[in-house]
């Protein structure tokens, strides 16, 4: 049974995220979780790596995090991506906290 919260992990030296990218929105913001990845769309083309800029750009300004923390270790050129949040203090709640608030203040689940 695939549980909520499987898109986030704790690795050695940080946090795994496993996201699902939509390029070409209309803006830029986290839809939630979905089918083990969390979902995001992207005001960006997936075109020359465009789109990979811009969800490192909108991740680290999310998590408060310098771009240099975030590395994408899997999907360079698919819509599935796996991220590492490395050398900071986040943990796996507190990156949860900050891409869904909503969930972690009683909201919408």
């Amino acid at each position: 049974m695939l549980r909520l919260h499987d898109w986030c992990a704790a690795v050695d030296g940080g946090v795994r995220l496993a996201v699902q990218v939509m390029p070409n929105a209309k803006k830029c913001e986290v839809l939630g979780p979905f089918d083990g990845a969390l979902k995001i769309r992207l005001q960006a083309q997936p075109i020359d790596g465009k789109a990979n800029e811009a969800l490192i750009r909108f991740l680290a300004s999310l998590l408060d995090v310098p771009k240099s923390a975030l590395v994408l270790t899997h999907g360079q050129s698919g819509r599935r991506k796996v991220i590492d949040v490395r050398g900071s203090d986040l943990t796996v709640d507190g990156v949860r906290n900050r891409l869904l608030p909503l969930e972690s203040g009683g909201g919408i689940a």
